[in-house]
């Protein structure tokens, strides 16, 4: 798996907010090639909106996410393509009845999966939804970097074979600071 936002010149989160513009201009024409994919957990197409895309770049309708929460959910996004083309199992399921505003008369149902992986040791979950009887949709894309299993902890540090390792793992890791992101 190629990365379109490889950091040759390893700059840290911080650093590259500067070049904040063109970053989510590369993100925004990467994420436009998506369309759709193949997802075998789910046996149907997820396919990439623009409202996908806005929730990355939006937490709530008029509040804008933090640049550097931006910015690394930009970096993860082959890893979201890569995990729904490759996975086999959701690890999270929700189903709720939701109203979607006043100019809907009646309550749909809104089923969201989680999808959690491990990618060049990078813990991802990717989030795809579908309201009613629609297409499902890819939501989000967030580090997953909240675990209270010691299991889990061993399984992220011990990780290796194909697809899992790669030489700015460490580099990735250090640079993606929890106190600093979120």
């Amino acid at each position: 798996m190629c990365s379109f936002f490889k950091m040759a010149d390893k700059k840290t989160i911080e650093e590259r907010v500067t070049n904040y513009e063109q970053i989510k201009q590369k993100a925004s024409e990467l994420y436009k090639t998506f369309v759709s994919v193949d997802c075998s957990a789910l046996g149907q197409k997820i396919r990439f909106t623009s409202e996908g895309f806005n929730h990355l770049v939006y937490e709530a309708p008029k509040k804008m996410r933090d640049k550097r929460a931006q910015i690394l959910r930009f970096d993860m996004l082959e890893k979201a393509k890569f995990i729904l083309e490759t996975s086999t199992t959701f690890q999270e399921y929700d189903e709720e009845v939701n109203r979607r505003g006043s100019w809907i008369p009646m309550n749909v149902v809104v089923r969201r999966w989680g999808f959690v992986a491990i990618v060049q040791k990078f813990r991802v979950k990717v989030v795809v939804v579908q309201e009613g009887n629609g297409a499902i949709e890819f939501l989000s894309v967030a580090p997953a970097w909240f675990t209270k299993q010691y299991r889990d902890i061993k399984m992220i540090q011990t990780s290796t074979g194909k697809g899992l390792k790669s030489s700015d793992d460490d580099e990735t890791l250090k640079n993606a600071a929890i106190s600093d992101i979120l």
